[in-house]
């Protein structure tokens, strides 16, 4: 399996400060991932500060 987190960093709060956007977003995605079996297809979006949806997470399966 693969844990893929895609960010648009091109607009809005994370194109204004992306350090500090990135370190927000994956602060709180990575405490809100205990409420996820962690199994391909699970995801969610992503928000940054705006709560803008800028991206999303998602496990998939590793290709053969």
């Amino acid at each position: 399996m693969k844990f893929v987190l895609e960010v648009d960093m091109s607009e809005g709060a994370v194109a204004q400060d992306a350090v500090a956007e990135l370190g927000r977003i994956l602060r709180y995605w990575g405490g809100n991932v205990r409420h996820y079996e962690l199994r391909p297809g699970d995801g969610s979006a992503v928000y940054d500060s705006d709560y803008r949806e800028v991206g999303r997470w998602e496990i998939t399966e590793t290709p053969a």
